[in-house]
């Protein structure tokens, strides 16, 4: 099995099928699949992950409490870790992620950064909009971004 992905789970969402992978150290990727196709092979990264998304989705839960263990560039932590500050219900513009990371310039590298998040949903890439105030991309598609942001609003 692939050194990134040595334990992995799933969760049927009312969005879709999540499949959670984890190493020893955390959390790797949370992404949208179309079927299971991977054998599942549990741990408490991945099962704790599940439970977490679960009470997401059904209103309980507005924070992660996750070991995260995601590869990227330094620039991509910062960003991601930019993002893991967005409130859950509240929304911000790749440029008010820019300069949270004291780089406003780096508008598009942001934009760029966000869109290689792995970890969906728990590093909240969802919650940013354009500076317009209307969706932008999302990896999933619009609608499942829409839909979260709808759940979330719904909820506060």
């Amino acid at each position: 099995m692939n050194q990134d992905n040595d334990f992995i789970g799933y969760l049927d969402s009312a969005l879709g099928t999540l499949e959670v992978c984890a190493d020893p150290n955390g959390l790797t990727s949370i992404r949208f699949v179309k079927d299971k196709s991977k054998a599942p092979n549990w741990c408490c990264n991945t099962q704790q992950a599940v439970e977490q998304l679960d009470e997401y989705f059904v209103g309980k839960r507005t924070h992660f409490n996750l070991s995260l263990n995601a590869k990227g560039t330094h620039f991509q932590h910062q960003v991601w870790r930019a993002l893991s500050h967005i409130q859950y219900g509240q929304t911000c513009s790749y440029a008010d992620i820019a300069k949270a990371i004291n780089n406003p310039k780096a508008v598009r590298a942001v934009g760029a950064a966000n869109g290689r998040n792995p970890l969906t949903i728990v590093v909240p890439c969802h919650r940013v909009i354009g500076s317009n105030g209307k969706l932008t991309g999302y990896a999933w598609g619009m609608s499942i971004k829409a839909s979260l942001l709808k759940l979330e609003h719904k909820a506060v």
